[in-house]
């Protein structure tokens, strides 16, 4: 990830760093200790906020509800879902038929100018309007 200053990352790459997945946390914990460390920006929409908040909400775990709004909010450029994402994620829904929260986190990436989207979900690949890079290209 070296030389990317501005990384998306899907709701995924999150999800695997702050449980600690087995497989993927060696592959995505340098890329959010760059972030971390203020070597890059770190870009996603407030889809990844209300993907990551069902389970603790479910689990009836507030504590970590407020635990993940405070380190996505402060820690991440999060983008809201204004009319030219909506747009945006319209035309990518229609060129490559990707699902409604992918294009939203692909369109907010692309807003912010980002340089490359960090997701685990190959579907992603055929989008050619950023870098789209899986967890099995690093």
């Amino acid at each position: 990830m070296v030389g990317y200053s501005q990384i998306g990352l899907d709701t995924n790459v999150l999800i695997y760093y702050i449980e600690e997945h087995p497989v993927f946390l060696k592959k995505v914990e340098p890329i959010i200790d760059r972030i971390a460390e203020g070597k890059a920006t770190g870009i996603t929409s407030y889809v990844t906020l209300l993907e990551m908040l069902v389970k603790p909400i479910k689990e009836k775990r507030f504590d970590l509800v407020e635990q993940y709004k405070e380190i996505l909010t402060s820690e991440l450029d999060m983008v809201p879902l204004d009319e030219s994402v909506s747009l945006k994620a319209a035309e990518l829904r229609a060129k490559y038929g990707i699902k409604t929260p992918d294009a939203i986190q692909l369109a907010s990436v692309i807003s912010k100018n980002g340089e490359v989207f960090i997701t685990n979900d190959e579907r992603l690949d055929a989008v050619k309007e950023i870098k789209v890079l899986t967890l099995s290209d690093l």
